[in-house]
Parts: structure tokens; sequence; C-alpha cells
């Protein structure tokens, strides 16, 4: 696939290597580095036997600003062994084992006697447990696997905090595999086009090993018997093959991750291994001559790209075992959804985010350097990346509940990231969001709060500016709940007066007139942007019955992933469409035929010609208007429509099944 490169990347790629060097990810602060934590580990060696400095600071791949811990794996003094030919004598071994059920990237491991090369059974105790298949394997749910002196627990890792620095210190207890393992043997032997590794990179990377952590696979029903194998050894060393590129591509998709990814979908999403996973591949797949310094920015958004599809395909394969995938139980439903948000939004910047960077100061001063289209707009000021990220912040706060989950909402509004433009719309977008459901929350009593009634207004008007239509119209809804027609009709036109129709990828001509005028962001949006229509189930009070069985297009359906089917039962409108109906609603209502009429073929000219990401839904709308005119025959033929656009969790089916019974009253009436 051809890749259409600005022409600023080069020199932006220049300028951003240089900035980086001034935070110390230059060749030579890098080598220090590295040379550091090798002395370090000869000295530590003297009193803590075999421990070994691992992760990020042993590799060199942090900066001030990621506050990076340092991991230190203590392996305790046993023989693991993945045969029984290569069984010690009078020595404690314990021996590789697995099945089918045993998943990838994980083993178990079976004590062995000391004098006689065969597997112990030893009935429940507290070191062993039997498994599925009456093995007695080790179970690390016990004392020897904990450090008195810790602090608290990371997972595997005991952390404490060294008084003479202030850095966290992770400590590991694993067991040392000095063997290859032989789940890692497709590494060793499958094709590279581009010679990275080298044969003798492989062969070095080969000779280190591997540790086993006390750690199960997360969903697994026997996950306290499960040691997951890791090649950390081998990664150091592959780490420090990088070459300068290389190197500042691999830190800045961490520092990218920190900055922008982690505040929106969480911390426990996408790691540092993920990204490390994403160089691998990205190198291992990639001619040499690509990693130059002034591909920087082209090397960044390649990796990007290939979080991207990862996140897609729900799959990230592990470097050294890919049949081991480690988005498994981590992306899907709605994470999966913030994430390819977050992951799209970034790529159709074009290195635009860089100025917003943070940590280290890194935007500020690539900013102050460059003198190109990617810092022609302050870091504050507007952008079309800004715009997009408020489109993509809207639909995440849209789709969550904000009333029982307010940390989210405060994790969007204080983020660094966000400037105070932003910050202001995201305000209104909440406003919006919270006043429908505490409406929907006070009409769902039998005798509705006037209080909370008057107090969801407020948040509703407050919300109204948000952008062009979304806030105006889930007003004007809310006005048709409670039959006050006239407040409805005024905010409609008022809404159809102002219509700039732009969904929210906003990359035409007329947005960037006016971000090159110097609005103010929100005005820019209030101008130009029109959010879709979001309604969950918690605000159904607050729209019209004919949008009622888009909440439960899954009824019925198997419920073990209620992610997903909280996704399916949320309501996408368009906003134009969703303009029409509400005034078809209004008119119809209003008796005012010639208006209601416009308003109806105003709605199938949008749906017809306006590009619509949600045409199922409103397919569903203009069959419920053609119901309303007696037009049964025209209103089945839309919902045929409707279903070949999307096939599953269509409410459309709803519909059809209520034409259907009204046909057959019809018959039963005529006979």
């Amino acid at each position: 696939m051809a890749l259409n490169i600005p022409e600023y990347y080069k020199e932006v790629s220049l300028r951003l290597s240089r900035v980086l060097d001034t935070v110390g990810l230059g060749e030579d602060i890098r080598w220090q580095k590295i040379n550091m934590w090798i002395q370090t580990q000869k000295m530590k060696s003297v009193t803590f036997g075999s421990a070994r400095f691992l992760g990020s600071q042993a590799e060199a791949t942090t900066t001030p600003g990621l506050q990076s811990d340092i991991d230190t794996i203590s392996p305790l003094a046993v023989t693991v062994i993945q045969n029984l030919e290569s069984w010690v004598p009078e020595v404690p071994n314990l021996l590789v084992v697995g099945d089918e059920n045993t998943p990838p990237g994980y083993v178990k491991l079976q004590g062995v006697r000391l004098y006689l090369p065969q597997p112990i059974f030893n009935k429940n105790s507290d070191i062993y447990k039997v498994d599925r298949h009456g093995l007695s394997v080790i179970c690390h749910d016990n004392h020897l696997f904990k450090h008195a002196f810790a602090d608290e627990h990371h997972g595997p890792a005991n952390t404490t905090i060294c008084f003479s620095t202030g850095v966290s210190v992770d400590y590991v207890q694993a067991l040392r595999l000095h063997t290859w393992p032989y789940h890692a043997t497709g590494w060793i032997t499958r094709n590279r086009c581009h010679n990275w590794p080298s044969k003798q990179t492989i062969n070095l990377t080969q000779q280190t090993g591997a540790i086993l952590v006390p750690v199960g696979h997360k969903h697994s029903p026997e996950k306290h018997l499960e040691w997951r194998i890791s090649i950390s050894f081998g990664e150091k060393l592959l780490v420090w093959q990088f070459n300068s590129t290389q190197y500042k591509c691999y830190i800045l998709l961490k520092i990218i991750n920190k900055s922008f990814i982690k505040p929106i979908v969480g911390n426990d999403v996408l790691s540092s291994y993920h990204c490390k996973t994403c160089i691998f591949y990205l190198i291992e797949s990639t001619p040499t001559d690509i990693w130059q310094t002034d591909n920087l920015l082209l090397c960044l958004d390649l990796c990007l790209r290939l979080l991207y599809n990862w996140t897609e395909a729900e799959t990230c394969p592990n470097y050294f075992i890919p049949e081991e995938n480690m988005f498994q139980c981590k992306v899907y439903g709605h994470v999966q959804g913030w994430l390819l948000c977050v992951l799209r939004n970034l790529l159709s910047q074009e290195g635009r985010y860089l100025a917003r960077i943070s940590c280290d100061n890194i935007g500020e001063k690539l900013v102050r350097t460059c003198q190109c289209p990617l810092m022609e707009l302050e870091i504050e000021n507007c952008d079309v990346g800004a715009v997009m990220w408020v489109s993509v912040l809207y639909q995440l706060i849209a789709v969550d509940d904000l009333i029982c989950q307010p940390r989210t909402l405060n994790r969007l509004i204080t983020s660094h990231v966000l400037g105070l433009e932003i910050k202001t719309v995201l305000w209104k977008c909440c406003c919006s969001i919270i006043g429908s459901k505490l409406a929907s929350k006070c009409l769902s009593s039998e005798s509705p709060d006037q209080q909370g009634l008057d107090m969801a207004q407020e948040l509703l008007l407050l919300g109204s500016s948000s952008d062009v239509a979304s806030g105006k119209l889930k007003l004007a809804a809310f006005y048709l709940v409670l039959d006050n027609l006239d407040l409805a009709e005024d905010v409609l036109n008022e809404i159809h007066a102002n219509y700039t129709y732009k969904i929210s990828n906003m990359s035409g001509q007329d947005l960037q007139v006016k971000l090159n005028e110097n609005l103010p962001i929100s005005q820019i949006i209030s101008q130009c942007v029109a959010f879709p229509v979001i309604y969950e189930p918690s605000e159904i009070k607050c729209i019209h019955k004919a949008l009622i069985p888009e909440m439960f297009r899954t009824a019925g359906l198997d419920k073990r992933d209620p992610d997903e089917i909280y996704l399916n039962n949320l309501v996408r409108i368009d906003p134009k469409v969703y303009l029409h109906f509400l005034k078809f609603l209004c008119y119809y209502r209003q008796n005012k035929t010639s208006h209601k009429n416009v308003a109806l073929e105003n709605m199938i000219f949008a749906i017809e010609h306006e590009l619509d990401y949600f045409k199922d839904s409103d397919l569903n709308l203009l069959a419920y208007c053609l119901r309303q005119e007696g037009k049964l025959m025209n209103a089945f033929n839309v919902l045929c429509k409707s279903m070949k656009q999307k096939e599953k969790h269509n409410a459309a089916k709803w519909q059809i099944a209520t034409l259907i019974n009204v046909a057959f009253r019809f018959l039963r009436g005529g006979q």
C-alpha cells in the first residue's frame, strides 16, 4: 500500500531527533546508561548473587518524564529442564510440562526426584497441586514466591522504593531456564526478508534462554499452576541492537502511549511491552534503509498503523511465541472501539499531535525549533487534529455511564493532554449527556420530580452550544417528551437555520478556512462540527418511542459479552436525519401538514444523498414516519433496505414484526 507522505515529514524528523537528543536520547548518553547498568549489575552481583536488572532502565529506553520502574529478576536456585535427558542428579530439578489446555506462552512445572530422572507425584500440598490431568505440578500461590520486604504487589512483582533515588523497584522471583524454550523454536527458524536480527544476534539471543515468571493466564482455570515464559534477556539484547532511529522511535511510541492513549483507554490496555513487540515486528518486516533519521516520523506512523491493525483484529502476537495473543481479554468490546478511535485520530493528524506532548517538554521544544506546516499553530491553538480529538472524546464520554462512573469524566476533563478550549467543549458535551440521563431518571418515577427536571433542562441548555446540532437536538427531544411543542419548534428552527453539515472527521476546506482565521476552537466546533447523536439505555425516557427498539437490538442473544451487548444497544443517529425526524414529529402533533411533508421529504433526501454512518437506524426512523402516514408498503420496503445495510443487531426486525401483525389483523378483519 502506497503511503501519502507529507513533504514536511523529513524536516520534522530531523528536528524531532535533535529534540530527543536534548532529553538524553542521543547515542553517547544511551551507551553511557547501558554501560552504567552493566557495571551496576556487576557490583550488585556481589551482594545479591544472581539478581539481574531488566526492563526499560536496563535497556536505557526511558526518559525522566516516563518515570520507569527498575525491574529486578531474582532467579531461584533450581535447575529447570525441558526433558528428562537434561536431568542433573542431586540438585532440585523442575521439568517443563504442558498440555493442549495450557495457554500459548505458559507452561507448568513438575518436580523431579533427586536421585532418579523420574517425576515426583505428590498429592495436594502447599507447594504441589494435582492438575486436571493428574500431574503433580508446582503451585506458585505459596510462601516461596513472596517478598517479605516488599511495600506492595504489582502482578508477579513485589515493589519497594529505593531510599537513595525515590525510584520504584520491582522485584520478581522467577525460575531461570538456561536453554531456549521449545515453544519459541519457530522464532529461530522463521524466514526473515531483511536480515534483522542477524544470524549472530539470533545465536546470542538463543543462548540467553528464558525465565519463568510465577503468573498464569488471566482467564485460565489453572492460572495458579501456570508459569509465563519471558525472554527478557533476549529482548534486552535485541533492544541494544537498535540503531538510533529505531531506539528513538520505540521511546516515542511509549511516550505517545502515556500521553494520548492511556488517559483515554486506561493504564491496563496498551503496555510498554505491546510497544516493544510492535517495534520488533516492524523492524523485522521492513527494509533497513527505512530506519534513517529523516524517516523518524514515517517510522512512527508505521508503528501506529501496525498497532491499529492489531487492534482491529483483536490480536497482538507475542514476538517470540506468535501463538500467544497478548490482546486476549484486554482489547475487545468498547475498549477496542476506544483504542481504534484514538489510534485512527493520531494517524489522521500526520504528526501534529507531537506539538502537544508535555512529557519532558518535547512538544514545546519541537514548536520552538520547527518552522514548517506542522507547527504553524501554537500548542493550545486550534488545528484539525484538535477538532478531531474533541470528536473522538465526545463519542467516548457519550458511551460511558458518567453518573455511575464520575472518574471517567474527571479523567477526560482534567487530562493534561487537552487544551483549555477542548476541555470547554467536552464540558458542554458532558452537560448534555448528564442532563438527558437526569431527565430520564426523573421521568421514570410515577410522580416526576419537577426540581430535577428543571436542573436537567439547565444542563441541556448549557450543553446545547457544544456543536452545531447534537446538544440542541437532545434539548429539542426533551421538549417533545414534555409535549412543549412551541419550545421544541423554536430549537429545531434554530438548528435548521445554522446547520453546516460536517461529519466529525473534519477534513473539508471550509473548516480549514475557519482554522486559518485563528478563531477559538470552541467557536469553530459550534459553527462547523455536527457530532452524531448518541443515546444509551439510561436515557430511554428522553427519546421518542420510535427509537426505543434501537436499545433492544440484542434481546434474546447470548449475554456472555456484556460490553458488546451494551455497545450494540446504543442509539446512534445522523444529526441531519434526526433533525428532520424531530421536525416531522413536532409538525405531526401540531397538525401542520405542509410543514410535516417538507420535513419528511428532507429526511428522505438526507438519507439518500448525505454521507451517513448510521444508515440502518436512520432508515428505521424513516419507516416509522411512513407508518404514521399510513404508507405501510413503503415502510416495509424501507425496512428491507435497512436489513441489507445491517443484518445482525438491527431494530428493523421489531418494526417488521409490527407491520406483519397489522397486516394479519387487517386480513382477519376482512374475513
